[in-house]
């Protein structure tokens, strides 16, 4: 490829010249600033399943309760129980029921 990587900034994209880059564009900026394994919602965790927060989507009241909840980035959660979509969570050391909306808006990746 070119030697060149998107980098996202908000809320528009930027383009950097990737120091020696041999893999494609893509690849370069997925392994500089995702951890490896594939993201997923929380929403899409089984129960007994652990992962960490990736990031919560969105803005306003929701993304900064959630925060508050202890959703931020790097928290260990674990899926305790759920019924219907409406998840019960562990997320550091307390146990937090969330609706599925709020599930989908959190993005983890696996565990380590």
């Amino acid at each position: 490829m070119n030697g060149f990587a998107a980098v996202a900034e908000a809320p528009h994209f930027t383009v950097q010249k990737a120091p020696h880059s041999t893999a494609s564009s893509a690849s370069a900026a997925a392994s500089s600033s995702m951890p490896q394994g594939q993201t997923m919602p929380l929403s899409f965790l089984k129960c007994g399943e652990s992962a960490s927060v990736l990031k919560v989507r969105g803005g306003g009241e929701l993304h900064h309760h959630l925060e508050n909840l202890g959703f931020v980035e790097g928290a260990r959660v674990k899926v305790v129980g759920g019924i219907g979509g409406d998840l019960i969570v562990d997320v550091k050391g307390a146990q937090v029921a969330l609706g599925r909306n709020a599930a989908q808006r959190i993005v983890t990746v696996p565990a380590a």
